[in-house]
């Protein structure tokens, strides 16, 4: 019997393995961002709400019909010396007409996706660089940012590399104009 050679597994696929094998507890998820295994808990009921509000708009006012997955684990390229990123934004739009959610696996790639929303808890900062770096990687055109700590949502679109080379902020109590092919105002007041 011979022996099959193998390639040496390198540091990037050790961590994936071990972040794929993961069993978090009930209500928890994990995240593998830029090389970091990431678990979070349940978010609290302000953070649902605001999710909420921004679904309910997106629903009754978008100009395409919009399908919403809450929670949906998206595959990101990898960047520099990070493995691959996995990444659960707290909510994720695609164009209805593309049924990208239906037979998709745990993991889906990022191809397709229209918006993803995140709404900061616990640490802002990860969402408001880390994410935006994995998001703009993944060539996803739009990307919403409810910051809970300084008042404000931000919008991130025109993604080139590792960064949106258009950036529009608001504080909360301000409409904020989703482009195409959302096309209307969000209203933030609500937020408050």
């Amino acid at each position: 019997m011979t022996a099959m050679a193998h390639e040496p597994l390198t540091q990037a696929d050790v961590l994936l393995e071990g972040f794929l094998a993961l069993e978090t507890p009930e209500g928890f998820r994990a995240e593998l961002i830029e090389g970091e295994i990431v678990v979070t808990p349940p978010p609290d009921g302000d953070h649902e709400d605001c999710n909420s509000l921004i679904v309910k708009q997106v629903i009754r006012r978008s100009r395409t019909d919009m399908d919403v997955s809450g929670n949906k684990g998206l595959k990101l390229p990898s960047g520099g010396n990070c493995p691959r990123s996995h990444v659960i934004p707290d909510v994720t739009f695609a164009p209805a007409e593309l049924r990208l959610f239906r037979g998709a696996e745990s993991w889906m790639p990022c191809e397709g996706v229209a918006l993803v929303v995140e709404v900061t808890s616990t640490r802002p900062q990860r969402d408001r660089e880390t994410k935006q770096r994995c998001y703009a990687r993944g060539g996803i055109p739009l990307y919403l940012l409810v910051d809970c700590e300084a008042s404000s949502v931000t919008l991130f679109s025109d993604p080139e590399r590792e960064d949106y080379r258009q950036v529009v902020t608001v504080p909360f109590g301000k409409p904020l104009p989703l482009p195409e092919p959302f096309g209307f105002d969000l209203e933030t007041a609500d937020f408050l």
